[in-house]
């Protein structure tokens, strides 16, 4: 039977969130399959998983090629035609793959479609239904939905500008036309910049409320750490760099560095968060010398 669904996802040190995950996908037939791309964890932990789960593609990467990279190693390895990529720390409850497929062939212009992502503490308020657009200048946009309580108010499957990172399918024949994840942001912007790849190429994004994932939230970077406090800021300016044209572009470099970075640097050294400023400033001299 030729393989209809791949799910991707990439571990880095987070073998029990990881093996939650693969305990909640409703394996019930041969045409799904499921990979874990391994990204340089500690220990080898491709090789536990692939003890534990035989029905389970593992691949294990020397080095760790961030997000981007290893979702792009788990594409290459894959079969299906419809890819779910998805963050290993969210769980599969109340979900409908078949929805997500129905969306995605119910006109040839759409070429990726996310779920509704709720976080999975206390009573599981949206993180995600939808993103509003990036507003050219400030790059600030916001998720539709975010926190609030889930009581059928987002029920409303939809149009999106941008996929969200932590669960999102899309059609083979879209990597086909646009190419793979940019690799070049390892953290962070890496998905925004896919799905201006795709919207340019004239497909659409969609968001479908009948499929729910439940997401921890990343463990692995921190919610405050130096290492998202750089990525963050050079990638944001990369992200400018990439898409947005003409003056607006340099409208956006000076507010980002000279109002957003230099906030974020006296934030972080009001509250003695001085490894977090160091890390910013990082950003921006490592943004300038790309």
């Amino acid at each position: 039977m030729s393989i209809k669904i791949s799910i991707i996802t990439v571990n880095y040190n987070g073998y029990e969130d990881t093996c939650a995950l693969i305990d909640s996908i409703p394996i019930n037939d041969e045409s799904l399959e499921v990979i874990v791309v391994d990204n340089a964890s500690k220990s080898d932990e491709a090789k536990a998983i692939s003890q534990r789960y035989p029905h389970v593609k593992t691949i294990r990467s020397d080095e760790n090629l961030g997000f981007a990279g290893g979702n792009n190693i788990g594409i290459k390895a894959s079969s299906g035609r419809y890819l779910f990529l998805i963050n290993n720390d969210t769980i599969f409850k109340d979900f409908n793959i078949d929805s997500l497929i129905k969306r995605l062939e119910s006109s040839e212009s759409i070429g990726m479609v996310c779920p509704k992502i709720r976080f999975a503490w206390d009573d599981c308020p949206i993180q995600f239904a939808g993103y509003t657009p990036l507003f050219r200048i400030t790059m600030r946009n916001h998720a539709i939905g975010f926190n609030e309580k889930d009581l059928g108010q987002h029920n409303d499957a939809r149009p999106t500008p941008y996929a969200h990172g932590a669960a999102m399918m899309l059609k083979r024949e879209v990597i086909e036309k646009v190419g793979m994840m940019p690799e070049c942001y390892f953290l962070y912007y890496e998905e925004l910049d896919w799905s201006m790849m795709i919207t340019r190429n004239g497909y659409k994004i969609w968001y479908e409320p009948e499929s729910n994932i439940y997401h921890k939230e990343s463990k692995s970077t921190g919610q405050n750490s130096p290492l998202k406090a750089y990525y963050i800021t050079r990638n944001r300016l990369l992200y400018v760099k990439r898409n947005v044209k003409g003056a607006n572009k340099y409208m956006s470099y000076t507010y980002l560095i000279g109002l957003v970075a230099v906030r974020d640097i006296i934030k972080y050294c009001i509250k003695s968060q001085f490894q977090q400023a160091k890390a910013t400033i990082r950003g921006i001299t490592s943004f300038i010398k790309m």
